[in-house]
């Protein structure tokens, strides 16, 4: 899946507005936070005070400020523009021959919908129609925010039986956001929207299990542009507007302040002169990166770039260098207190704090952690490599001391967030507290104002392809709950698993995986959360874990799987940015990124097949167990998992402290498997069988030639 590129846009007319509207999309959304608190909260103004409308007024920004963007994207034709246009044809067909008693759609109704299709899907074969398209699709994005705004009431009374305007609104809306996430992000997304859309309108040609009630054009339509939570502007494109925005904006900040090189700093004063040096500046960039983004392709490029002279240095070889730097990357997408979309949209689901959310994704960032950082170990000293040092222009404890100020603004969110503050409130706050930091600070001061207004620009542009996925995956959504097909999916994995939660959990994992290759991981969590998470959480229960445990674990695991596909081959955004950093092949890079820390895959199973194993996401057995019994899990799961990584780390790359055998190594990654599974007896079997494997040989040899 292709990602736009980061490049600045050229100093032309066409861009100057599009920054201008970035610029707006930025402030507006930082107004909300503050129109509670001014005069205008009395005038009543619907953009600024009705959910639904504000919802609306974002999307708009998307598309406008996305269109003017896309202008500057290359345009190409591939098989998966040929895709997007056929299933586009289908709501097409059923818009203009609505086979619907009582539905007829008068013709410049039809005109207008043909207009909007025409401008969002044509230029996918016709590159050479994409500047004048994009051009018409930012006026034709007006059209359905002002339509919205000026029959608000009455639409929300007739979402079943919509009106024809009603219709070609709602149809020219979703083509829009289709055809700017086609020029986004590629055409696998849009694809499976029209296909979940062509699921409801011919749902009884299904076979077996799959078979459903066939949905009027009218029906699908009206819910998507009028129904309030379930329709387009509901609870997930919500986490764009009230979440995602202003932690695109702090990252955005961040780096216009230049505040990005500080923090890429403190973890190069953090480590030693080791040969394990880079991959420890690594996985620690990784882990302050991922504090303020919450992107792992964006991380993974910055820290490639800040890390490799020190892989060269060190011979590391290229390959391994930028799979541990992709592997690494990936750690933003679970680092708190910025989890990326999928956990706010977890947390809308589940009605539960985002801290909760956050603190349970603490300790298996740790523990991703732990594998990249046991591998990168091992190989060091297997492979022989020279100590780095890293270079600072002062000392490495004196440069940790001056600048450790630089994280206070993510303490500062973490205590509004424990003290009941709004997760926007949080973020903004933040946000300022980093301009502050760094106008104050002589070291770090920019010069006028231009970078505050060029991160505002740049944080929102960041937001355009995440946003606009969060909205499509709205639409997945809604047509999910609107064809029934949750319920019918669920029973169909409970019964092809065998009743087997391992299994199920099994075909889940591969199923999040396979889908990531093709949509984000935003879009990922919402399928296999709606598909898949009432089998597990069934079966969980089955398997003795209370219910609250089991939603919590269930949906963790859904989370942590749809953030592996951004580094699991053959599409891997990570192992894309790390390669071109590192002058390496993508897809061999992705290979080489699934190897490293190959124990990050097994980490999910194990906190959802027994109540123990939820003991790694802390919060389910604190909230279930006494406090005594269940810190007793939680240290018991954490270093039996630790311990357990570190011998599959040592078992994948072949060493100890001396070359393992091939069967030997096999034996260690046996033992961290068995350190991995939730039993005690067994975990202390595992662990000292293990110990074996990191004594000396008889040669006392300590590294291979």
């Amino acid at each position: 899946m292709a990602e736009p590129e980061a490049h600045p846009l050229p100093d032309t007319p066409l861009a100057r507005l599009a920054r201008g509207v970035l610029l707006l999309g930025a402030l507006y959304s930082l107004y909300l936070v503050l129109h509670p608190f001014t005069p205008l909260a009395k005038a009543e103004i619907p953009i600024l005070d009705i959910v639904q409308l504000q919802r609306s007024t974002h999307v708009l920004f998307l598309l406008v400020g996305g269109y003017l963007v896309a202008l500057y994207l290359p345009a190409r034709r591939t098989l998966g523009s040929w895709l997007f246009l056929l299933f586009s044809l289908v709501p097409l067909y059923n818009f203009l021959f609505p086979n619907v008693p009582g539905v007829s759609l008068p013709p410049e109704a039809k005109l207008v919908g043909l207009l909007y299709w025409a401008v969002a899907v044509l230029p996918a074969l016709a590159p050479g129609l994409r500047r004048y398209a994009d051009l018409l699709a930012v006026l034709l994005a007006l059209f359905p925010t002002l339509y919205q705004l000026r029959y608000f009431e009455e639409l929300v009374y007739r979402a079943v039986l919509p009106q024809p305007w009603d219709m070609a609104m709602s149809f020219g809306l979703i083509m829009l956001v289709l055809g700017l996430v086609y020029r986004l992000l590629g055409p696998v997304m849009p694809v499976l929207v029209l296909l979940f859309f062509a699921y409801n309108l011919y749902a009884d040609l299904f076979p077996g299990a799959l078979r459903g009630t066939r949905q009027g054009i009218d029906l699908l339509l009206g819910k998507t542009f009028n129904e309030t939570e379930a329709g387009i502007y509901g609870l997930i494109t919500g986490v764009s507007a009230k979440y995602l925005v202003y932690f695109t904006l702090l990252s955005g900040m961040i780096a216009a302040l230049g505040l990005g090189k500080v923090v890429a700093n403190l973890a190069l004063a953090l480590v030693g002169k080791s040969p394990a040096t880079p991959g420890r500046v690594t996985g620690l960039a990784g882990i302050f990166m991922g504090m303020f983004s919450g992107s792992g392709a964006a991380d993974t490029q910055f820290v490639a770039t800040l890390t490799k002279p020190l892989y060269e240095r060190a011979g590391y070889d290229r390959l391994i260098a930028a799979g541990i730097v992709a592997t690494a990357g990936t750690i933003a997408l679970i680092t708190p207190p910025v989890l990326g979309s999928i956990a706010f949209i977890m947390a809308e689901i589940l009605q539960i704090p985002y801290l909760k959310v956050a603190a349970m994704a603490v300790v298996p960032a740790l523990l991703y952690l732990t594998a990249v950082l046991s591998f990168n170990e091992f190989y060091a000293r297997k492979a022989g490599l020279p100590p780095v040092e890293t270079p600072l222009g002062m000392g490495r404890l004196a440069y940790a001391l001056r600048y450790s100020g630089i994280f206070l603004p993510i303490l500062l969110i973490i205590l509004l967030l424990y003290l009941g503050y709004e997760v926007r409130t949080a973020a903004s706050l933040a946000l300022l507290a980093f301009v502050l930091l760094a106008y104050l600070d002589p070291t770090l001061r920019p010069k006028g104002i231009a970078p505050i207004l060029r991160g505002l620009e740049e944080g929102f542009r960041t937001l355009l392809p995440i946003g606009i996925a969060v909205t499509a995956a709205n639409l997945i959504f809604a047509m999910l709950v609107i064809s029934g097909l949750t319920s019918k999916f669920s029973q169909l994995l409970q019964q092809v698993s065998g009743e087997s939660l391992l299994f199920a959990t099994l075909l889940t994992a591969v199923f999040s995986l396979i889908l990531g290759m093709g949509v984000p991981p935003t879009a990922t969590y919402v399928i296999t959360s709606a598909l898949t998470a009432p089998a597990i959480i069934a079966l969980a229960k089955q398997n003795g874990i209370p219910e609250s445990a089991a939603i919590l674990a269930t949906h963790m695991f859904l989370f942590y799987y749809a953030t592996l596909a951004d580094v699991t081959p053959p599409v891997a955004l990570s192992a894309y940015a790390a390669a071109s950093v590192f002058g390496t092949d993508p897809l061999r890079t992705g290979v080489y990124a699934a190897r490293v820390a190959l124990a990050k895959y097994l980490i999910g199973f194990f906190f959802l097949l027994t109540y123990a194993g939820t003991a790694l996401l802390v919060v389910p057995v604190l909230e279930n167990s006494p406090p005594g019994e269940a810190w007793a899990l939680i240290l018991w799961r954490v270093l039996a998992v630790a311990a357990g990584i570190v011998y599959l780390s040592a078992s994948g790359v072949g060493y100890t402290r001396r070359p393992l055998s091939r069967l030997e190594a096999w034996a260690l990654g046996l033992l961290g498997l068995g350190l991995l599974t939730p039993h005690l007896l067994l975990n202390l079997l595992a662990f000292l069988l293990g110990l074996a494997f990191f004594a000396r040989g008889l040669t006392g040899r300590t590294r291979e030639a």
